[in-house]
């Protein structure tokens, strides 16, 4: 299994072969893939992203089968559901690195600001409990003078989201903290530009 830093090395040059229109197609297609991929998998990173139809990860890192472990939703929340997926793939594949991948234009980022800057009791509670689980981390933006500037308060908001999900993987899972604090396990945080395809590594 890849350690941490060749995994992020990989990501970080599969995300520059994609966005300079260098994909590797029989990868991404599956071509080639071999009967022992049918038997099991050993994904080398683990991503929690957003369920945007723009970012699908096996893409942006010009990733194949078997490459990678992503779970997505909205938001790319923390939940039990969540955690417990990657509590799986780390036990179960040895896989040492795990990315929550944030991205600009995010639905459920603006969601949460519209519901906090203007409450309405329209909102299903299915769509209400991602919103109640992204806005601690962006509650205390509105306490600020992005509050003036909305495209700076959605930018800033996005990486809130991402950092305080980072936080929450690796403190409330006793599983995940242990592999953290035996140098087992590291989580990232990332956002991937819709504008430009590229992503840039944070929290890190």
């Amino acid at each position: 299994m890849l350690s941490a830093d060749d995994a992020l090395a990989r990501l970080k040059q599969g995300n520059r072969d994609f966005v300079h229109h260098v994909a590797d197609y029989d990868t991404l297609a599956g071509l080639g893939a071999s009967a022992a991929l049918i038997q099991k998998q050993r994904p080398f990173a683990i991503i929690l992203g957003c369920s945007d139809a723009r970012v699908p990860a096996e893409i942006v890192f010009n990733q194949g089968l078997g490459d990678l472990f992503v779970i997505r939703v909205a938001g790319n929340i923390v939940a039990p559901s969540q955690i417990g997926s990657i509590e799986f793939a780390a036990e179960m594949f040895g896989t040492r690195l795990v990315v929550v991948l944030g991205h600009t234009q995010c639905g459920a980022i603006k969601a949460t600001l519209d519901q906090l800057q203007r409450p309405t009791d329209k909102q299903s509670p299915n769509l209400r409990s991602i919103v109640d689980r992204v806005r601690p981390s962006v509650d205390a933006l509105l306490q600020t003078e992005l509050r003036h500037d909305h495209t700076a308060l959605a930018a800033a908001a996005v990486r809130a989201n991402v950092e305080k999900s980072v936080d929450q993987l690796g403190h409330s899972s006793p599983i995940l903290e242990n592999l953290i604090e035996s140098d087992e396990l590291r989580i990232v945080g990332a956002e991937y530009s819709v504008e430009t395809g590229a992503v840039d590594f944070f929290s890190v």
